[in-house]
């Protein structure tokens, strides 16, 4: 089992997981451009429960079903969380050893920035992943 530990740039909020993750991916939507301030979205994908975070994080919904929790300190975007599937999604730049991430795929590249080239062999999916349930 691989342990995912991290936070945000000031060290105010850590967190830390107890399980392997459910995946490794690269969302590539405008929604997540916006939320994470850069080209794409690499995230590490858990269940709620394999998660523990501590310290002042502020949250906000991006969609109906979708909260997205930073630092209210810093502001370092931290994960995003679909309450209702119980995952959580920890975002790759908030890991401490972010060389860990282990992408298996691509999604939402039909609204990848051009000038950006994926050059790598994953699965790329122009909209969503296939639905696995969470």
């Amino acid at each position: 089992m691989i342990r995912f530990i991290g936070g945000c740039l000031c060290k105010a909020v850590r967190y830390e997981t107890t399980a392997d993750p459910l995946n490794q991916r690269v969302c590539h939507c405008m929604e997540c451009q916006k939320a994470i301030g850069a080209a794409f979205n690499a995230r590490v994908l858990m269940r709620i429960e394999d998660v523990s975070v501590t310290g002042p994080i502020s949250t906000f919904y991006s969609s109906e079903t979708l909260e997205r929790g930073s630092c209210s300190q810093c502001g370092s975007s931290i994960f995003s969380r679909r309450s209702s599937a119980g995952v959580i999604g920890l975002t790759v730049g908030s890991l401490d050893e972010p060389s860990l991430f282990n992408p298996d795929m691509h999604f939402w590249v039909s609204s990848k920035q051009p000038w950006l080239e994926i050059a790598d062999d994953l699965p790329q999916y122009l909209e969503g992943p296939p639905y696995k349930g969470y």
